[in-house]
């Protein structure tokens, strides 16, 4: 039998770092990451952070509409701070394992940008899901379909 999910404490911070693989560290190195945990997702006190070296985005959980999980990636086209054209989304890429999608309701500046949706490369991907959703915010992994 096992304990609770700490990601249903919703009074808990929690921390959940993003995945850096190992083969893109030296580019990672260009945007401040390092493996001293200045890469992460933070929820705590009805805040959603997210932080990639030098690059950071924040906004209360009550601004995400929804999520949803989607990769694996290019490793190429994953990695570092990364904006899609034409859309105004945004990604803090460790790695291409896959990522979670956070949409907002209104848009968020990171990296000097106003941003509708950050891609977070987490390490527990499934973990930072079942947080947003007990914090009532639907997703859906798109990996499965």
């Amino acid at each position: 039998m096992t304990g609770p999910n700490p990601a249903l404490a919703l009074d808990v911070p929690l921390e959940f770092p993003i995945r850096i693989q190992a083969n893109l560290k030296p580019i990672l190195l260009l945007f401040g990451v390092h493996d001293d945990g200045r890469a992460r997702v933070r929820i705590a006190d009805g805040e959603f952070t997210a932080t990639f070296g030098r690059f950071g985005a924040s906004t209360p959980l009550s601004n995400i509409s929804s999520w949803d999980i989607t990769g694996p990636y290019n490793s190429l086209r994953a990695v570092g701070v990364r904006r899609s054209i034409p859309k105004p989304d945004l990604s803090f890429g460790g790695s291409a394992h896959g990522g979670l999608r956070v949409h907002f309701r209104q848009r968020v500046r990171a990296a000097r940008l106003m941003n509708t949706e950050l891609y977070v490369t987490v390490d527990d991907l499934e973990g930072l899901a079942a947080a947003l959703t007990a914090r009532g915010i639907p997703g859906e992994d798109l990996r499965r379909r």
